[in-house]
């Protein structure tokens, strides 16, 4: 989702972007962490934490930026 990459290089956060179009062994590890069947799917530290939508609802409730930096957890 290039929202969601925007948004992560605004903060200066490295990521690595898998493609499942392409990659089944990348979709197939998605598969086993989450139920979710739409993409993008955003991991932070291992947690899924869904798609754009949340990683901007996280960011707009100030929640983000704690959780990027290994601290509180997303709930």
């Amino acid at each position: 989702c290039v929202r969601a990459k925007q948004l992560l290089a605004a903060k200066n956060v490295p990521f690595t972007e898998y493609d499942c179009s392409v990659d089944d062994a990348a979709l197939e590890r998605v598969r086993k962490l989450t139920t979710r069947k739409t993409f993008p799917q955003i991991f932070i530290g291992g947690e899924g934490i869904g798609g754009f939508d949340e990683l901007y609802r996280l960011d707009r409730e100030g929640k983000l930026d704690r959780l990027l930096a290994g601290g509180d957890s997303a709930s």
